[in-house]
């Protein structure tokens, strides 16, 4: 920019303001590339050290007043609301009451009776609570057949259901290990052994898994969307992923190794063994993935609408398509496998997913809607250097959650005019040019994603955000 600048061109002021908008932004540029040159540098740095034998520069946490940027945008997007506090008496339920009497031998003759003064003290009792049983047994001699009373129903074995009930909510619930829990049950009188405590947690649990299973498929069928998440997790000392769906009525958490595509379409499924099926919309989804038109012809000589099975479907491709790319086998497995689930009838096809803008979360649904929090968040990672752009950014990010709090009424009361003014409305905010050329192409990238930020205006029971996941 700098060799093309003509200095002699500033004839007047707006060219002037012109001229000066393209110097901040290339200061603007050149400050953030120092930046990552510095960081880079250092990095270099240490590990230059390190192949040396020396150390590198130490990574000194900050302290808990300096906790690093925050990205959040909660102060923006949220009104503070009047709190109405009630009192903390009203919530505690009483188990027993006790009067509390005066002494009589300090009260004066005059002293008259005036009803009681409330007073709550809670308290928690933690002891064995040991039920001996007594099961009637019965004998008939002419079957020579002796009958004996069952127990309760939940209770089997030695342990009642209350301890059983309370293992899992120590271990799972509140992060205590297992010989903790075998000191507090000891503590409480209970003879446990190490082992039996351990049965509780892994053993026979069968019909968990089968609570699981129908929570989840209940779930799903609860409303036509979900929303969905990954964050990532270590298990045995290895990268994992915890993937979320969710939605108002439900969780649902499952562990798995990565988080492609073809994995969050298991999750969507329960796990159910992989399948693949080509047919008119797989054929359209190789075609949004650009891959060779061979690709396409082989795949159509095979008997449309068939459904494959993993191992089958590996094994056609290595004798068909043995040429083709890691990526373009990944990108056709991605394209019969979703053909496959939206084909699905015995389990509940997700209509809607709620993400963000990851990959792996497109194409999967008939429709896409995007978080606005997500969104968001992109605009306050810029940190501009010169203060009449943070400015500029400040100002955008009021007008952004100002849209964004009108989108939330217009979910408690949709309307087709304000279906109208609120399209029309997107397209003038989000075709702003500010001059700050960072924010310019952050709105840009926005007002791309305009479909599925919008999806509520035609669907106005979808959440605006991906926050419970």
């Amino acid at each position: 920019m700098l060799r093309s600048f003509d200095i002699s061109a500033i004839i007047d002021l707006d060219r002037a303001r012109e001229a000066i908008g393209k110097l901040l932004n290339l200061i603007e540029g050149l400050q953030q590339e120092n930046q990552e040159l510095k960081r880079l540098n250092q990095l270099l740095r240490d590990e230059l050290r390190r192949l040396n034998g020396e150390q590198g520069k130490p990574d000194i946490k900050p302290s808990r007043k300096d906790k690093g940027k925050n990205f959040s945008s909660e102060k923006e997007r949220k009104k503070r609301k009047q709190r109405n506090k009630k009192s903390k008496k009203d919530r505690i339920k009483t188990h027993h009451k006790c009067i509390c009497k005066v002494d009589p031998d300090i009260l004066p003759e005059d002293a008259k009776f005036k009803g009681y003064q409330p007073v709550v003290v809670q308290d928690v009792i933690f002891s064995a609570s040991n039920t001996l049983f007594l099961k009637e047994k019965c004998y008939s001699p002419s079957l020579n057949k002796t009958y004996l009373a069952p127990l309760p129903p939940s209770y089997d074995g030695e342990f009642g259901p209350g301890l059983k009930a309370l293992v899992p909510k120590l271990y799972y619930g509140s992060n205590i290990t297992e010989q903790k829990i075998l000191d507090l049950l000891q503590d409480a009188d209970i003879h446990i052994s190490a082992g039996k405590l351990s049965d509780m947690l892994i053993k026979n649990h069968e019909r968990f898994h089968a609570e699981k299973d129908a929570l989840y498929e209940a779930g799903l069928n609860s409303t036509p969307w979900q929303n969905i998440d990954d964050t990532s997790m270590r298990v045995n000392a290895q990268n994992h992923f915890c993937h979320i769906v969710c939605n108002p009525f439900y969780t649902a958490y499952f562990t798995a190794p990565n988080k492609t595509r073809l994995t969050v379409l298991d999750v969507l499924k329960n796990l159910a063994p992989r399948t693949f099926l080509i047919n008119e919309e797989a054929l359209r989804y190789i075609d949004i993935f650009k891959l060779p038109k061979a690709v396409a012809q082989e795949l159509s000589a095979l008997p449309l609408g068939q459904t494959f099975d993993e191992p089958t479907f590996l094994n056609l491709l290595d004798q068909r398509l043995p040429q083709l790319g890691p990526q373009q086998r990944t990108h056709l497995l991605d394209a019969a496998a979703v053909a496959a689930y939206h084909a699905v009838m015995e389990f509940p096809v997700v209509s809607v997913l709620l993400c963000d803008d990851a990959p792996q979360f497109k194409l999967i649904t008939r429709q896409l809607s995007l978080c606005w929090i997500h969104d968001g968040r992109h605009y306050k990672k810029l940190d501009p250097f010169i203060n009449h752009h943070r400015k500029l950014l400040d100002g955008f990010l009021d007008t952004y959650w100002d849209y964004y709090r009108e989108l939330l009424t217009y979910r408690e009361a949709p309307s087709d005019s304000q279906h109208i003014r609120l399209d029309h409305l997107f397209d003038e905010i989000f075709s702003t040019a500010t001059g700050y050329d960072a924010l310019d192409q952050r709105i840009a990238k926005t007002k791309a994603k305009k479909h599925s930020l919008l999806l509520v205006l035609d669907h106005p029971e979808l959440p605006l955000h991906n926050n419970d996941a």
